[in-house]
């Protein structure tokens, strides 16, 4: 089998259906279908069984999309260790990310990163902090953009901090809180971003929101605010200056700001060495330095 053959028992596999299989590798159903027999002839065994409900791998099957997969990650490991060696951007750049720095900031430095190296990929993951931790280990990712405190242990390079508001159409000021009747908009995730914003409140008021309402998106919560459902707590690299609503800094009696988020790029040093990488690092630190 070549590389093509594995990468075709590989998105079988991933979509155990004919049709989108044959969408995603760009050839047609009878194609594809001859191609999985004439891989079937060579190992001697039927790897799928075919059924109204899609394709399911036999055990035999089973085990040779796992070495399909093993040989097509080694496969790319080698690739971008060939091509480090010669020192020419291109190859894929692997990002997992925050998904609210992929919604506001890094598109900016895509942008930048592929008009300046044409020859290089672009695979990219948003999600949870978890997520994103999780990637790097499985090796899904080169380089990860996690948000807040971060406990991790290889590299670890810091981009900017942003202030959080207190976001509302109609209340003005902090004080005006605790008389009013409008909803606290809040975003839980896996990260410590809402267990700051409750210890905040602690501090400063000695009851709960009387009314509440939780989100797992940020920018349905930024949505929320803007439209004048309630008032949120939110970071100003959500916030745009055409904004319809009143931003109250979160500050103490210094003028210094109480809450704040610091955003990190982390990721493995051997995964960091690699020219792509490394052009991607350069390009989010110019872009990090406008933010601050």
């Amino acid at each position: 089998m070549n590389v093509n053959e594995f990468n075709i028992i590989k998105t079988l596999a991933e979509e155990g259906n004919m049709r989108k299989a044959s969408d995603r590798l760009f050839i047609s159903q009878p194609a594809l279908s001859q191609r999985l027999r004439s891989i079937e002839k060579e190992w001697g065994a039927p790897l799928f069984i075919r059924s109204s409900k899609g394709l399911i791998p036999t055990p035999a099957g089973e085990h040779v999309i796992q070495f399909a997969k093993e040989t097509l990650a080694r496969y790319e490991e080698v690739t971008e260790t060939l091509q480090a060696m010669v020192h020419k951007v291109h190859g894929t750049l692997k990002i997992a990310c925050a998904s609210i720095v992929g919604q506001t900031w890094l598109p900016a430095v895509l942008k930048e990163f592929v008009t300046e190296y044409p020859d290089a990929k672009i695979s990219l993951m948003t999600g949870w902090s978890s997520e994103i931790v999780r990637a790097l280990h499985e090796g899904e990712a080169h380089v990860g953009i996690v948000r807040g405190h971060s406990d991790w242990k290889g590299a670890k390079v810091h981009l900017f901090r942003d202030h959080l508001y207190l976001v509302d159409k109609v209340i003005r000021s902090v004080d005006e809180i605790p008389e009013t009747e409008r909803p606290f908009v809040q975003f839980k995730s896996d990260s410590d971003y809402y267990e700051e914003i409750r210890e905040w409140w602690r501090r400063h008021f000695q009851s709960s929101p009387g009314r509440q309402i939780i989100v797992d998106q940020i920018e349905t919560c930024r949505q929320l605010a803007v439209n004048g459902i309630g008032y949120a707590v939110l970071p100003s690299i959500t916030l745009r200056e055409d904004d319809p609503v009143n931003k109250i800094p979160l500050t103490d009696g210094d003028d210094r700001f109480e809450l704040t988020r610091d955003t990190w790029l982390i990721g493995y040093e051997q995964a960091l060495a690699l020219p792509q990488v490394e052009a991607f690092k350069k390009i989010a630190l110019r872009h990090a330095e406008r933010v601050k």
